[in-house]
């Protein structure tokens, strides 16, 4: 039975009711992916991509859900732990409604990463926006089967790091500059 409190089905329920017509898992994607472009983490142009995608200007207890998920997603990325995690339906929820919602987090993702990228890249950084954009055209058709539920749990097991090399690649290091010594 689906968890109404999981944080997947509160943020849709919070949106829904705010008359925004855009999944949680859309919003997610498109925040990771324009962070993990190199947008970093200025609130505004934040606002200003989720508004587009919201379609109307967000109230304040969204602004505030768009502010702690920004907030969540910084920490994700900047932190040792190595691992995103997305917000998805819950595994309780039939899988044809976890993997449209996978695709719709993918094409989120690519959405804010276009918006913001443009710099050349890797070769790896090119392969996964390639897988990332063969996922985001999957079907909410699949059966319910063992195979499709390992299948999905295994692409789940790399989009947990697949953004982690992106956010690498463009947001590189800067390298502190060494204070000038007093005499």
């Amino acid at each position: 039975m689906p968890n109404p409190n999981s944080p997947y089905n509160a943020f849709a329920a919070l949106l829904s009711g705010a008359g925004h017509p855009v999944s949680p898992a859309e919003l997610h994607g498109l925040l990771l992916g324009r962070s993990c472009a190199g947008a970093g983490f200025d609130a505004d142009g934040w606002f200003d991509d989720a508004q587009e995608l919201l379609q109307t200007e967000p109230q304040a207890n969204v602004r505030q859900a768009l502010i702690g998920l920004q907030e969540m997603v910084k920490g994700e990325l900047t932190s040792d732990e190595m691992a995103v995690v997305l917000l998805l339906p819950d595994d309780d929820e039939p899988l044809a409604t976890r993997a449209a919602a996978l695709g719709q987090w993918c094409q989120g993702f690519l959405h804010g990463f276009a918006r913001i990228g443009g710099q050349s890249m890797s070769e790896d950084a090119q392969g996964v926006l390639q897988d990332l954009a063969a996922i985001a055209q999957i079907q909410d058709a699949l059966e319910e089967s063992e195979d499709a539920e390992n299948d999905y749990m295994e692409v789940m097991e790399y989009m947990r790091v697949a953004p982690l090399l992106l956010f690498t690649e463009f947001n590189k290091k800067v390298e502190p500059q060494a204070k000038p010594s007093l005499h």
